[in-house]
């Protein structure tokens, strides 16, 4: 176990001598704590289009074209794919530009978005129009609640249910929910991205495997390993409780990459809160975590609670585990918290009326 310590995860600064560009396109931002966005999107647009248009090229063959497409795969699988994730994550939420501007929001969902596999329109759908809402309860159909959550059978269940019927089961929830507009943009973004990967397979099917499938594959597994781990440890006497069926994750170099996504309880607890204010207002309620027994490491993140935990590794998960307020008195009791929570929780029976 640890004890709570100092923050070192980002908050906000201003900036003290901002430069010609920072001035320019804060008049585009809604907020000024979003420019690193900003600063993101310029750096892929400069990087992974131009290598995505040059995969394409009948020119280019041979040994250039497999160092393009590893240059490719590298960059967007290794380096962007966090970042840009997590920022889409950020601003589903809270729009980047400014309603002026509104059609700039559009160039991440439509053209950066799919360089890593981020159909449009999908993600924000999903998450806001059923992964909130329903707070992985059992009408989100992507819900971890009814899986073994130690278990890599498990997880593997999980993925393949959701690689094969996620978008299905997601048009079948919008319809039955009556959100019918987000069920549209959902499907008009699933269809617009696979006419455009197969008319681009029949150009040059390596590179569409390269610029879209194999993106697609990649961030679609990652994102439910995410999603599990988040809400791998779930309180089955009060799934709905934020406090007790997510995690949050504090102090580690994730939150800096990712814009303090390791606070997924607040997350929950309040959606529209800005990334820089997550560790303050932690700090702040972290009582109401003591209180509500809620699960809180220092020094890992989810990919670590995930290979904790296929791993069995709850003495890795104890160790990193913050005793908020003193409520354990050794890592054997700690372990006995988390076995509980990982378990799988039965679906609720059906009571005829």
């Amino acid at each position: 176990m640890k004890d709570l310590v100092a923050s070192t995860d980002p908050g906000y600064s201003p900036v003290t001598a901002p430069s010609w560009f920072h001035r320019f396109a804060a008049r585009y931002v809604q907020d000024e704590r979003d420019l690193p966005f900003v600063y993101l999107l310029l750096q892929i647009s400069l990087t992974m289009l131009p290598l995505a248009a040059l995969l394409f090229v009948p020119a280019v063959t041979g040994a250039a074209w497999w160092v393009a497409a590893g240059l490719y795969f590298f960059l967007g699988t290794f380096y962007f794919k966090g970042p840009l994730g997590l920022m889409m994550h950020c601003t589903t939420h809270r729009p980047l530009f400014k309603k002026a501007h509104k059609w700039l929001n559009k160039y991440t969902t439509w053209v950066v978005g799919p360089l890593f596999g981020q159909t449009p329109e999908t993600y924000f759908t999903h998450h806001m129009g059923m992964h909130h809402p329903e707070n992985n309860l059992p009408d989100d159909e992507s819900s971890t609640m009814f899986y073994q959550r130690d278990s890599a059978w498990g997880f593997l269940h999980y993925l393949g249910d959701f690689l094969v019927l996620g978008v299905v089961r997601l048009l079948g929830y919008l319809g039955r929910t009556r959100k019918f507009t987000l069920r549209f943009r959902a499907v008009r973004g699933e269809l617009a991205y696979a006419a455009v990967v197969v008319g681009l397979a029949f150009i040059n099917l390596p590179a569409a495997l390269v610029v879209f499938l194999g993106p697609l594959l990649v961030t679609r597994i990652v994102m439910m390993l995410g999603n599990w781990s988040q809400h791998a440890f779930i309180d089955g006497n009060a799934p709905d409780n934020c406090y007790t069926n997510s995690a949050t994750c504090i102090n580690t170099a994730y939150n800096h990459k990712c814009w303090n996504d390791g606070y997924h309880i607040s997350h929950h607890l309040r959606p529209a809160l800005h990334w820089t204010e997550h560790p303050a207002n932690f700090r702040q309620h972290v009582g109401e975590y003591a209180a509500n027994d809620a699960v809180v490491f220092d020094g890992i993140h989810y990919l670590h609670i995930f290979a904790f935990l296929m791993l069995k590794r709850y003495d890795l998960l104890a160790k990193n585990f913050v005793n908020l307020g003193g409520r354990y008195g050794s890592d054997a009791d700690v372990v006995a918290l988390l076995r509980a929570r990982t378990r799988r929780i039965a679906r609720p029976a059906l009571v005829a009326a």
